[in-house]
């Protein structure tokens, strides 16, 4: 399988996308559960539900290695510009 190159793209890839959204998904499950959005014999069992999925989630980005698929520019070069502040040394 070829690595495409994402040259000045902060997309990142579609597994890294897969396990943010699955820690997405379960933060959803777990905040409706939170504000009694479901049953109110259920409103816990939703919490630690959207608990276990966010866990999955994060299993999920360690396992695709998400902080190695951040995509870094080339520096940044500014002309520098003359201005006058008080502040200035």
């Amino acid at each position: 399988m070829a690595e495409t190159s994402h040259q000045g793209s902060h997309a990142g890839s579609a597994k890294s996308w897969v396990a943010v959204t699955t820690i997405l998904i379960g933060t959803i499950i777990s905040g409706a559960g939170l504000t009694g959005l479901g049953a109110d014999t259920s409103n816990w069992t939703m919490v630690w539900v959207g608990v276990g999925v966010s866990a999955i989630g994060a299993v999920l980005a360690l396992v695709f290695d998400v902080f190695s698929d951040v995509v870094i520019d080339a520096p940044r070069v500014m002309d520098a510009r003359e201005h006058h502040s008080p502040f200035e040394h």
